[in-house]
């Protein structure tokens, strides 16, 4: 007996539901996940391959059987009979795999009972938030629904309950899949009513290790660098400028690749924070060279001004830049009298007689902030070495709570 005469196809209006005029009709679902074959973050989506199973019971196309066993058909069939119209919320494309046929079954059991599966790629939105990447997680899901029978029509549930999701082995390069399960909900369009809805929700947890390596580390690298200024001679302006820039200009390739791979969010991400404070500690490096230079210059300004007025040699001069260097040259062809101007050496010749020291105390002026801002910027060599101190203890205390808060 052919196909079509057996269950009545040609007797039967399929265009109307089983059972229309009466109760809705229940349609079960279940779901194999395949694969998860991509996520991307600049889209905001991800696309996923699984096998959908439909099952209801239509009594048009019960035939009898006398072992009761079931028919299995391929997608011919499938055109001429009824069958749930459910479809993707959210989705931006899918398709039916049709390799070397269409992946479609149809099974027919002699009671009217069927089973429709179909083998679906689909790309579906997935709405993320990047305020803590790359130490984030994000939630995906997968919404089905039937697209032209409202809840009084068709009924969709999950046929084993929380059992009707399973998935294969599922391995992706950024993210540790950390829990599938399903659930259920209702939807209220305006126009139409409300209609079930099933969810497919899966929960991804990014691998921080490959941006540690792509980011992290080269950004701690750049800023432990620009520190290496801090040890160079403040007369070594090539060297200090030229490593000055080559770790500001680093950071701002690292910053643009990272952003090229991102959405564009109106908000802060975490790695954001993280590269934008190491790029401040890298460009104040350059910035404290700056003042070094600027107070160097001007101090040995003035030293030479003075001793243009002593008439020395300008060669002479321009040695003689400060009371810690002054081992290096010979101070006796200067008269004691012009050395007397220094103020590195003032206080020692000073012509003010020291009081006697009286026993059991001991008294020491406070300089006051103006006096010693006036006694760095005279002395312009312990910038760096305040420096040396100041910035690898703030860095630190910076991936402390960097990394306690978003870890």
């Amino acid at each position: 007996i052919k196909t079509e005469k057996l269950l009545r196809i040609e007797d039967h209006d399929f265009a109307m539901r089983p059972g229309f005029g009466g109760s809705a009709i229940p349609v079960g679902i279940d779901v194999q996940v395949e694969s998860i074959d991509s996520i991307s973050e600049v889209n905001m989506d991800f696309t996923m391959t699984l096998y959908l199973r439909h099952y209801w019971k239509d009594e048009r196309l019960a035939f009898p059987s006398s072992n009761n066993l079931s028919r299995t058909f391929d997608g011919r069939l499938v055109k001429k009979i009824w069958k749930p119209d459910v479809f993707f919320v959210h989705s931006k494309r899918s398709f039916i795999h049709d390799t070397t046929m269409e992946n479609i079954m149809l099974r027919v059991y002699p009671d009217g009972n069927i089973l429709y599966s179909v083998r679906i790629t689909v790309t579906s939105l997935c709405s993320m938030d990047f305020s803590r990447f790359p130490l984030d997680s994000q939630n995906c899901s997968l919404e089905l629904e039937s697209y032209a029978y409202a809840e009084s029509d068709l009924m969709l549930y999950w046929k084993n309950g929380n059992d009707s999701l399973r998935t294969d082995e599922i391995a992706l390069s950024q993210y540790f899949i950390e829990e599938f399960h399903p659930s259920h909900g209702l939807a209220l369009y305006s126009s139409t009513g409300w209609y079930n809805r099933l969810y497919i929700n899966f929960i991804l947890r990014r691998h921080i290790f490959f941006f540690m390596l792509q980011t992290y580390f080269p950004t701690m690298l750049m800023v432990v660098l620009s520190w290496v200024s801090f040890w160079i001679d403040r007369r070594a302006v090539p060297a200090r400028v030229s490593l000055g820039i080559t770790t500001v200009l680093t950071m701002s390739t690292i910053i643009t690749g990272v952003s090229a791979s991102m959405p564009q969010v109106s908000y802060v991400k975490a790695v954001d924070i993280y590269l934008w404070t190491s790029f401040l500690f890298v460009f104040l490096s350059v910035i404290e060279y700056a003042a070094v230079n600027y107070f160097t210059t001007k101090e040995e300004m003035k030293k030479l001004k003075q001793l243009k007025l002593s008439g020395y040699d300008a060669s002479q001069a321009m040695a003689f830049d400060g009371c810690f260097h002054d081992q290096d040259i010979e101070l006796s062809t200067f008269p004691l009298s012009d050395l007397n101007t220094d103020p590195c050496v003032s206080s020692k010749n000073s012509t003010t007689p020291d009081l006697p020291p009286v026993l059991g105390t001991r008294l020491r002026r406070r300089r006051s902030i103006r006096q010693s801002v006036n006694h760095i910027m005279s002395n312009s060599y312990k910038i760096d070495s305040y420096s040396r101190i100041f910035f690898p203890l703030a860095y630190f205390l910076f991936n402390i709570i960097y990394w306690s808060i978003y870890s």
